[in-house]
């Protein structure tokens, strides 16, 4: 299936090239990708930067293969297994063709991106968020129910469970595995140290639930999406907060960082995805959005925003679609 390239017109200013350098990125454009039936929750790219797998309502996942310079056809497989809505997956960090799949089935399903075959965990509840440890090694899990699971990958078996009395969303860990995080409804970011959970260092980031977190890749930093509008910007060594970026008027849903680090996105139910400069705080583009969005990611080599959002098409029914931001146009 084929992407169909729409241009967008940005509200930013002329800031320095995502894509190459000197590109300017009100001249760059962003191309739309259907194949799902109903709204997409999840993308992601994998390691390599040449696969992006979205996942959706519809109970399917799928991977798309795509060109970063936007030249050849994009071609899909869809992962079906799942018997209710995936919401969140990500791809193991070290093998560009392992995708894991977390759904309301309450099941974790870990892909074979080439052959669409995967091993099936079942786990106790609704599973809406999952990460890979940096070394490939472990993946954490929480569910509706406010459980974490860590499995083991090798094995598939449990290593660890944690049950809170308050609500967790999106977790994360640092580069060096170290140090896990956990957002909380409460307003507050949990660092554990060596999962050791009942011992947890709790940062007052919010005034508002926590709803999402992203880590650079240099792991300097790691921002975090809050329901009071904000992202907050934190020194991960330090555990103390830079800065804020401030463009948002809604709860901020999603967040992440470029491939340099020198750029982060973020997006709400605003009418647009804010990107800004990382050391500056300052706004450098918009793209422009007609729906709440779920989910962005930058693309980890090259500088490839996807997103996708609650878009509807005339007859008000789920379009199924995401979109990839930072390909030249074509003259």
């Amino acid at each position: 299936m084929e992407g169909i390239e729409e241009e967008r017109k940005g509200s930013g200013g002329a800031a320095a090239g995502v894509s190459t350098p000197g590109a300017n990125l009100k001249d760059l454009v962003s191309r739309e990708y259907y194949g799902h039936k109903k709204k997409v929750h999840s993308v992601a790219w994998n390691c390599l930067g040449t696969k992006l797998a979205s996942g959706s309502i519809d109970h399917t996942a799928r991977v798309w293969s795509i060109d970063p310079h936007g030249h050849s056809k994009v071609k899909d497989i869809e992962l079906k297994g799942h018997t209710d809505s995936v919401d969140q997956l990500c791809w193991d960090p070290n093998h560009p063709d392992t995708v894991a799949t977390a759904a309301a089935d309450k099941s974790i399903r870990l892909w074979d991106a080439r052959s669409g075959k995967c091993q099936v965990i079942e786990l106790s509840g609704e599973n809406i968020n999952i990460t890979y440890k940096h070394d490939g090694t472990q993946i954490a899990v929480g569910n509706k129910e406010d459980d974490l699971t860590i499995l083991d990958v090798r094995t598939l078996k449990v290593v660890k469970r944690h049950k809170s009395n308050y609500e967790m969303n999106e977790i994360a860990w640092n580069k060096a595995g170290d140090l896990f995080f956990i957002t909380t409804g409460l307003g507050h970011v949990e660092v554990v140290k060596d999962l050791e959970f009942l011992k947890p260092c709790k940062l007052n980031a919010h005034t508002a639930g926590c709803y999402c977190i992203a880590m650079d890749p240099l792991d300097r930093y790691f921002a975090v999406g809050s329901a009071d509008s904000l992202v907050s910007l934190w020194n991960v060594k330090e555990l103390l907060c830079i800065r804020t970026f401030t463009k948002l008027e809604w709860p901020v849903r999603t967040v992440s960082f470029n491939h340099t680090g020198e750029f982060i996105a973020y997006a709400s139910e605003d009418p647009f995805i804010d990107i800004a400069n990382v050391d500056t705080g300052r706004s450098v583009y918009q793209i422009p959005c007609k729906a709440a969005m779920n989910s962005v990611e930058w693309n980890p080599k090259y500088n490839l925003l996807a997103y996708a959002g609650d878009d509807k098409n005339k007859y008000q029914t789920d379009e199924g679609v995401f979109r990839i931001f930072g390909f030249e146009t074509h003259n």
